[in-house]
């Protein structure tokens, strides 16, 4: 590539960021559904058809911003798992709770891009999926790791035959290969309830209710983590796959 072409490559992706940067402080004064490519060029000082060449639509950006968050989720949520010892699976589990938790609440308009209220007339494309899963492929891979290593005991047992469940949730299993059934329900209502947590806080639902939030955090997760079958210490109440 000649050094034009290079310098035209990095002028429009400097741009492009330009861009992004300004859409994504839309947010917090208009929301998603008021996001506008005009107000953005508006904002640039250009004409908004010259947006069109890097955003063809008001959409466009919209997933851009979309799959920017769901990235910085899941780097938040990969880095926190890779800074625990990977024998302390607890600790992973609760490392990453915490990261969503942290992440959402300095980044509440994109929190609210991803997990509040649909934006009318906008379907997410297929390029979202992977980077939405990010974070549940980290969660899918503690699990796993408890399982294989004997850390997490199989709560309850197993879930009994004809239940509806066992043979349901197909993609989180793929995250999990060789996990129970039991272990894999568990894991879902534990991902739903952190974030249920998370969105609670962020939309203001604790709002004079609860003050002390980071204890009632803490304490959940650490719940949920026992509820799944693992001790503080990272050590199952049982054996699980390496028996």
């Amino acid at each position: 590539m000649s050094s034009s072409s290079t310098a035209r490559a990095r002028a429009r992706a400097e741009l492009t960021q330009e861009i992004v940067d300004i859409a994504r402080g839309q947010l917090a004064t208009s929301g998603a559904a008021g996001l506008s490519l005009r107000a953005v060029a508006r904002e640039m000082g250009m004409v908004s058809s010259a947006l069109y060449r890097y955003f063809p639509s008001r959409d466009d950006l919209l997933t851009r911003l979309i799959i920017d968050g769901y990235d910085a989720v899941g780097e938040a949520v990969e880095r926190s798992d890779a800074a625990v010892d990977p024998e302390d699976v607890a600790g992973r589990l609760v490392a990453v709770c915490h990261a969503v938790r942290t992440w959402a609440l300095a980044h509440p308009h994109e929190y609210a891009l991803l997990h509040g209220s649909p934006v009318p007339g906008y379907s997410a494309p297929q390029d979202t999926v992977g980077p939405a899963v990010r974070d549940t492929v980290v969660l899918g891979r503690i699990i796993g790791d408890a399982w294989a290593s004997g850390r997490l005991v199989l709560p309850d047992g197993d879930l009994p035959a004809g239940s509806p469940l066992a043979d349901d949730l197909d993609v989180v299993r793929e995250m999990m290969p060789g996990v129970p059934a039991a272990v894999v329900v568990r894991a879902v209502a534990l991902w739903a309830t952190l974030y249920g947590m998370v969105s609670f806080e962020v939309f203001g639902t604790l709002d004079n209710v609860v003050r002390e939030r980071d204890a009632l955090f803490d304490h959940t997760v650490r719940g949920l983590v026992a509820w799944i079958g693992l001790r503080a210490d990272g050590r199952g109440d049982g054996v699980g796959g390496a028996a």
